[in-house]
């Protein structure tokens, strides 16, 4: 009996679904927009994300120690320091590297390799370059130092980078706000555009409707069919989106690998092909089913 009401809902949803062939392609057209939309917010959350990571990843502080300080005392320092849960990576350049850099940099001015020859001694002390896990981390970092009160460290850079470091951590925080926020406003504006146009289809079969009311039909039997259609809507659209961005990500590809952090679209999109396909189908769905549901309960009042 189930499987017979089962076959009867599926036989009615298909057959309506293409015999309004017109409004069935503007409804999964207007799906495959919002589709669309949510998808390019997406891609543009993995760019974005990997843009920001690989430039948080070069964000540092630097601690510069005295010239006379101890190897004993820049290890025990570097060890405390690696200990912190804030703490992502520590970097020890050691004097030696420190004037072999600053004379590469320097090579052409006589004025500075002279000066260093007259000096005879190494005059730069060695250096820590912290990163932190995350650019609000580098607070922790300093308070670090600022209550050790060490006395072989000369100086450290963080209230110089600490205007750069909070904007970075601004930035990144608002453009996690700015998708959701993005996401959730296209998902409304389909929604709307999705409901009034599945009412358009519920429209055209009023008549069918109410024969099959006056004949003691349910309300569950009447309302099936068109979540249904609301289904078959979000499968072909989820189908036909996902073609859409196989072909945009294969052309995109190679441009955002040279342009945003080495990150290929294409490659992305192939990797997490079954994932990507799960969010369209799942929104898809769930666009065409609840919009078809709302639709049939609030303007057939079934």
């Amino acid at each position: 009996m189930i499987g017979t009401h089962i076959r009867r809902v599926l036989r009615a949803g298909i057959t309506s679904f293409w015999r309004n062939g017109s409004v069935s392609i503007a409804s999964i057209s207007i799906v495959v927009l919002a589709l669309f939309m949510i998808g390019s917010v997406l891609f543009a959350n993995v760019l974005l994300t990997a843009t920001l990571v690989q430039v948080e990843s070069k964000v540092d502080v630097s601690v510069y120690f005295k010239p006379d300080a101890t190897e004993f005392d820049i290890d025990a320092i570097q060890k405390s320091l690696e200990q912190l849960p804030e703490i992502a990576a520590v970097e020890y350049i050691s004097r030696e590297q420190t004037l072999a850099e600053f004379r590469e940099r320097h090579r052409d001015n006589a004025l500075i390799s002279n000066s260093l020859i007259e000096l005879g001694d190494n005059p730069f002390g060695a250096t820590l370059n912290v990163r932190a896990k995350s650019p609000s981390d580098y607070e922790s970092v300093a308070l670090f130092f600022e209550q050790g009160k060490f006395e072989s460290i000369d100086k450290i850079n963080y209230r110089k980078n600490k205007v750069v470091i909070d904007r970075l951590a601004a930035l990144i925080e608002s453009s996690r706000q700015i998708g959701i926020a993005v996401a959730a406003v296209f998902s409304a504006v389909a929604m709307l555009v999705v409901f009034n146009t599945i009412r358009l289809a519920i429209f055209s079969a009023k008549e069918e409707i109410g024969v099959m009311k006056l004949v003691g039909a349910s309300r569950n039997f009447i309302r099936s069919p068109f979540l249904v259609i609301g289904a078959l809507y979000g499968i072909s659209a989820s189908l036909i989106t996902m073609f859409i961005f196989w072909g945009l990500t294969f052309w995109l590809g190679p441009k955002s690998e040279s342009f945003f952090a080495g990150i290929n679209l294409y490659q992305y999109f192939m990797e997490h092909f079954l994932q990507v396909f799960a969010i369209f189908l799942i929104g898809g769905v769930l666009l065409g089913v609840v919009s078809s549901y709302i639709a049939v309960r609030k303007y057939l009042r079934v």
